[in-house]
């Protein structure tokens, strides 16, 4: 496996981790206390920076740090859209497309013309 996909994946995962630390509670633990809704959301997060970490590690050996927060915001928008729609029974807004698309100019910019850092 690749450095870039060993990375994406890990980064696929720390994202799922990190959205449902950071949202989750407002569905499932909305009637606790804040302070149980936050440790709860501490341990996911554990699991996200389980990966996370790695990740980065790992794929600055071939990405530059700007195009490791760019792919990051990606996966994390990519992810975002259904986790808002199907978990959270957000309204899918035509919003999400106009972001995606700024986020598509922004991956083509951070990578065209680059092999790497």
């Amino acid at each position: 496996m690749s450095v870039l996909t060993k990375t994406i994946l890990m980064l696929l995962i720390s994202n799922f981790f990190m959205l449902t630390a950071w949202y989750f509670h407002l569905k499932q633990w909305s009637d606790r206390p804040w302070y149980i809704a936050s440790f709860f959301s501490w341990c996911i997060a554990a699991l996200e920076y389980s990966m996370h970490i790695p990740a980065n590690r790992i794929g600055s050996t071939v990405l530059s740090l700007a195009q490791l927060q760019v792919l990051q915001v990606g996966i994390s928008l990519l992810l975002f859209i259904p986790f808002a729609v199907f978990i959270m029974k957000s309204p899918l807004k035509i919003d999400y497309l106009w972001a995606a698309l700024c986020l598509v100019g922004a991956t083509y910019f951070i990578f065209r013309g680059a092999g790497g850092s």
